[in-house]
């Protein structure tokens, strides 16, 4: 099985479906099988980091870059933050896991804040200057209290 599972993944997935649903469990690829239902989970701690690192750049921006503010980035935080409520919904054992996906996401947005817009980094926050509750907060729009 595993043979299959290296040759044609989209075969083996197929397989094992089948299996499963004939309750044939001894003839599953269980090595394999452990290891994409934790590939799966890995996936969503990445998808909500990537969320974070979407929003917090553009948290950034919207506070760093004033003069520059659009509807898109408006558009853009406020879309980020319904995925991220989504994801939490749909996933309620990442909550644990929120903030450190902020840690991480946060370096990355620094970097992509730069990047994009030659702030230098010396000037934003070393850590990131937003808790949980304003990030994910509608009407939390950084330089506007």
């Amino acid at each position: 099985m595993s043979n299959l599972y290296e040759q044609d993944f989209y075969g083996w997935t197929q397989e094992q479906v089948l299996l499963l649903r004939q309750g044939k469990l001894r003839q599953l690829d269980v090595e394999n099988l452990v290891e994409e239902i934790e590939s799966l989970g890995r996936q969503e701690r990445r998808e909500l980091v990537n969320r974070f690192i979407v929003l917090l750049h553009h948290l950034l921006k919207w506070e760093f870059q004033s003069e520059r503010r659009s509807r898109s980035w408006e558009a853009t935080i406020k879309i980020q933050r319904l995925d991220v409520a989504k994801l939490l919904e749909q996933n309620p054992s990442l909550r644990p896991y929120v903030s450190e996906a902020i840690g991480d996401a946060y370096l990355r947005a620094i970097v992509e804040v730069y990047g994009e817009t030659g702030i230098s980094v010396d000037k934003l926050p070393i850590e990131c200057p937003y808790s949980f509750e304003q990030i994910g907060d509608d009407g939390f729009f950084p330089g506007n209290e």
